[in-house]
């Protein structure tokens, strides 16, 4: 993925005298408005990082009872997903049907969730679902699918191996449950993909509750276009953190207006490209105020120096500061 946009606002003005009709000042305003939506445009769609998969014959996704037990799941999908790699490699789409292999590797995968077709869903449990009390719930942005899943495996990986450091008793869920835009299209400057991810998100993270511990501490992490998920959905309130990072924004003017009690916080790394987008919202493009902005109301967490794909790595401070978030052990977090 490339490292930052190409551009950034400067003074809009033409040669010659002020135009002094209402007429000429709403053209320049539309000119205004114009030029915005351009360099949100840019400043997004610029950095690319994986080409859109074409459509990939699979079986489909199992039905389950909505009380079925995750042992159930996680056995019914492993046979789903080594059905999923042998339909790609009889069609000749041997690079899926190599990328599901890794993901069945382990012979101990734990998958909620899974469908092979197209560009591909999967929900992996990592660590013990059923005893943990601290679970955090990763939600990718842009180009993730079935292609680029073991990128975001790799985080969530990352996340647990840390959180089991501290408190064994802590579970990862990798939730790749909608349809991410690409990241060169037209879909990752509107909400339309985040409203419909929101309306899968919510009732998921409500038999997540269900499958846990009573008591258990549910945070969402939400990474890049997965912010403006996470700012659609509604919690419950088993959800009591929710950790914006490499955010475009949210659609939302302020914290106080998404719809969850949960605490929210946000972080950029001071090498995120991300933060040449600009922060504007014209005719349902952009995605408006900046959450790490103080006036936004999201309680800051630290992330350290690095860029857009670097905040689940292992060592970084943005690793151990989500980390925190998930255990109730962030700075501001201790007494609450």
């Amino acid at each position: 993925m490339a490292a930052r946009g190409t551009g950034t606002a400067g003074a809009v003005g033409t040669a010659g005298t002020a135009p002094t009709t209402g007429e000429s000042n709403g053209g320049r305003g539309r000119g205004r408005r114009t030029l915005l939506a351009a360099l949100v445009a840019s400043a997004v769609i610029f950095p690319v990082s994986a080409a859109a998969s074409v459509e990939v014959p699979a079986p489909p996704p199992v039905a389950f009872a909505e009380d079925a037990a995750p042992h159930v799941r996680y056995a019914a999908n492993r046979a789903g997903l080594a059905d999923a790699a042998r339909m790609a490699e009889q069609a000749g789409r041997t690079g899926r049907a190599a990328k599901l292999r890794a993901m069945e590797a382990d012979g101990a995968a734990r998958f909620l969730a899974f469908d092979g077709r197209g560009r591909g869903r999967a929900v992996e449990v990592l660590g013990d679902l059923e005893t943990a009390d601290r679970i955090a719930v990763l939600v990718p942005g842009s180009d993730t699918t079935l292609d680029t899943y073991q990128r975001f495996r790799a985080g969530a990986v990352a996340l647990q191996q840390r959180l089991q450091a501290e408190h064994p008793r802590s579970a990862v869920v990798a939730w790749l449950g909608y349809d991410t835009p690409g990241t060169v299209s037209t879909t990752v400057l509107t909400s339309d993909r985040a409203d419909e991810a929101a309306s899968e998100l919510a009732p998921f993270l409500d038999r997540l509750a269900g499958m846990t511990a009573p008591g258990s501490r549910l945070s969402l992490l939400c990474h890049s276009y997965g912010s403006v998920v996470c700012a659609r959905t509604a919690t419950g309130p088993a959800v009591t953190d929710i950790a914006l990072f490499g955010s475009p924004g949210t659609g939302a003017a302020s914290a106080d207006e998404l719809p969850t009690g949960a605490r929210v916080w946000a972080g950029r790394g001071g090498a995120d490209w991300i933060s040449g987008v600009p922060h504007v919202r014209l005719g349902g493009i952009g995605f408006g105020a900046d959450p790490v902005d103080p006036a936004f109301g999201a309680r800051a967490f630290a992330a350290g120096p690095g860029g857009h794909s670097d905040y689940l790595k292992p060592g970084t401070e943005s690793l151990d500061s989500l980390a925190t978030i998930v255990l109730g052990t962030a700075p501001e977090d201790r007494h609450a």
